[in-house]
């Protein structure tokens, strides 16, 4: 095995520990650590991505259940969108995108290019959010409000992304839940959970018919992830994962402005 695919085993367990620390920015790991760590091309990388995320947060999704934390309500209002656009996205638009989207005086941004210059500009979207926040209510206090129609659209528009990128969304996710639907954070982070598993695995069998899975690496990939969520939320109890968010946005900046460096000036 080759040095840097051991670091991108590590990488797989940081990617669980984040999700089981902070309900989010699992997939912000996952798509450069296949990508650059394993060479695997990017869209079959962000396939990749949306099994492990899923699957990880399928376990995490779980213990908030058992925990009575996950608001089944809000979470299928937000899914069924979500998930619908997300398999449409996999199944019928990414498979119909060019392999070459731009040709100019002999500049070629092929399809793979796109794909994670557009995952870089997300990542820095998310970063400068996390480094920003100044922290959002936990007041448990409130009345839940169930603003459908906001809820739907927030469905659709990360449902697009999640099938364009690979990226589970907790980032953009876990604000709507408190912002929009008055939902105390830690239901916030649990009800993320699980509507980033059901989408993210639905979201993947969109690809089934169009790319030949390696099962024996991302399986063995997914389960280190699953360890790593395990202790993530072990760890929860000791850590702020909100304490974190300005530290993990500060490093996923700076992967955003390598990836943007690897992608259009090397």
């Amino acid at each position: 095995m080759e040095t840097i695919q051991i670091f991108g085993y590590f990488g797989a367990l940081a990617i669980g520990l984040i999700l089981g620390l902070m309900g989010s920015g699992g997939s912000l790991m996952a798509v450069p650590v296949l990508t650059y760590l394993f060479h695997i091309s990017p869209v079959t990388t962000t396939a990749y991505s949306l099994f492990v995320v899923g699957t990880s947060a399928s376990v995490g999704a779980f213990r908030n259940y058992n925990k009575g934390l996950v608001d089944f309500k809000v979470a299928l209002i937000f899914s069924i969108p979500a998930f619908i656009t997300v398999y449409t996205t996999r199944k019928l638009v990414m498979p119909a995108i060019p392999k070459e989207l731009l040709l100019m005086e002999g500049f070629v941004v092929t399809k793979d290019v796109g794909i994670m210059v557009f995952f870089a500009l997300l990542m820095a979207a998310a970063s400068i959010s996390m480094i920003l926040e100044k922290g959002l209510s936990t007041d448990d206090s409130g009345p839940i409000r169930y603003n459908y129609p906001l809820i739907l659209f927030e469905g659709v528009i990360i449902g697009m992304l999640t099938g364009i990128v690979g990226i589970g969304g907790g980032f953009l996710i876990i604000p709507a839940l408190v912002l929009c639907v008055k939902l105390p954070m830690k239901k916030a982070v649990a009800t993320s959970l699980f509507i980033i598993a059901l989408k993210s695995l639905i979201g993947f069998t969109g690809d089934l018919d169009n790319l030949e899975v390696n099962w024996t690496f991302l399986i063995s990939f997914t389960l280190i992830s699953i360890l790593g969520i395990f202790m993530g939320m072990y760890l929860s109890s000791f850590v702020k994962g909100d304490k974190l968010k300005k530290t993990f946005g500060w490093f996923v900046l700076f992967v955003a402005i390598g990836i943007f460096y690897k992608e259009l000036f090397t």
